[in-house]
């Protein structure tokens, strides 16, 4: 293991953590060297799949998105982790919070992972626009919808009063369809796995991603993280539904202009709805890719790089995307200091019982099916009933 090369596949918003911190870290530690190569949120589960069965096997560590775990299990790309977990309890599996363990892990009762990075969103805002319209946070998506109307109108073309993003690909549109569906109370799939995309709530969150376009940022079909984030760093618009590392950034000078001006509350609830739910939206598994040719090492490093005190450091460090994974660390007054803003909501929806992606082997293909019809909806082109029904009707399951 000493003097090992390990190549890392990851997502493009973990390769700073992974290239400043990980890779000095790990060669102190083990002399090795961790090569790392990003891709784009819509690529990852298909290059994960593709390095494995083109024979090409250049990874020896993929960092997945969890709704991709069957499909990339079912392609035999992970190797099969369960016994190594039952045999290392150094591991200290029971620290893992118990909202992301299976739901980050586990596939058709076998573990071909170690849960990293435990994400979700809130809704950011800029304190200053709304004080200058004498607006609150909204804690209802019809105030959502006011305020950015109200900010839209009035900001002629220089700020606007939300940013959606609304570019076709489950990261970014499934997303905000997501977060208004837990928020009028539905789900995507019943008990069985089937889905459940013509309910009230899915058809009134449609309708509100289609009725909140024309007061969101231009043009949301278009917008991706990137474009919300710049949009919100610079102050250019005065609500962001995102993940929770924007934190940290916003209070960073050289990163941000609302620092010390932004703040953060729950997504907002819906319709009749009363009960406050967190949707998983993204989060990640660490896996052995099976044509790793140090596998061992590989499972050191997956070891080590989701151990309690490793990851109170990544989720520590300035501009991270990298959110608690364990107990220990989210309860931890280190990280709690880190983003005091955000922490109670952080905590509160890491500790519930979260809204969980289904992560079956067709479920990329149906999400990515499923945010192509909403977004015609959005471009005005279909209503949301026969977004929906549509996406229903073609959604696969086992």
């Amino acid at each position: 293991m000493q003097g090992t090369t390990l190549k890392a596949l990851v997502n493009t918003p973990h390769l700073p953590i992974y290239k400043t911190f990980l890779a000095p870290a790990w060669n102190r530690l083990t002399g090795g060297t961790l090569e790392v190569t990003a891709v784009d949120y819509s690529q990852l589960t298909d290059r994960i799949i593709q390095d494995v069965r083109s024979g090409d096997g250049k990874f020896d560590i993929f960092d997945f998105y969890y709704y991709g775990l069957g499909a990339i299990a079912e392609a035999g790309a992970l190797v099969d982790l369960t016994g190594w977990i039952a045999t290392n309890p150094d591991l200290r599996a029971y620290d893992f919070l118990p909202s992301l363990y299976d739901a980050y892990t586990l596939y058709r009762g076998r573990r071909y992972a170690l849960p990293y990075d435990g994400d979700q969103h809130l809704i950011f805002y800029n304190r200053e626009l709304l004080d200058a319209y004498g607006l609150e946070p909204p804690k209802t998506w019809n105030a959502y919808d006011a305020i950015a109307r109200k900010v839209t109108k009035g900001g002629n073309g220089q700020h606007y009063g939300a940013v959606v993003q609304g570019q076709p690909e489950p990261m970014a549109l499934g997303c905000a369809f997501i977060n208004r569906l837990v928020g009028y109370g539905g789900d995507l799939v019943d008990d069985a796995g089937r889905p459940t995309l013509t309910s009230a709530a899915a058809i009134a969150a449609t309708e509100h991603l289609i009725d909140i376009a024309p007061y969101a940022l231009p043009i949301p079909i278009q917008t991706d993280l990137d474009a919300a984030s710049v949009a919100y760093l610079s102050g250019q618009v005065a609500l962001v539904e995102t993940w929770t590392g924007i934190a940290r950034r916003a209070d960073d000078p050289t990163l941000s202009k609302i620092t010390g001006k932004w703040g953060v509350t729950a997504l907002p609830l819906g319709g009749p709805n009363k009960q406050r739910r967190t949707p998983l939206n993204g989060g990640y598994g660490l896996g052995v890719s099976t044509s790793s040719s140090n596998p061992e090492a590989a499972m050191h490093f997956i070891k080590w790089v989701t151990s309690g005190s490793e990851m109170l450091l990544e989720t520590t460090q300035r501009n991270s995307a990298i959110d608690p994974n364990r107990s220990s660390v989210l309860t931890s007054d280190t990280y709690a200091n880190t983003t005091p803003a955000a922490y109670p909501l952080i905590r509160s929806g890491l500790q519930g019982t979260p809204l969980i992606w289904p992560k079956g082997a067709f479920d990329p293909d149906n999400l990515g099916q499923l945010v192509q019809q909403i977004a015609l909806a959005i471009e005005g082109k279909q209503s949301a009933v026969t977004a929906l029904r549509k996406a229903q009707a073609d959604w696969r399951y086992a």
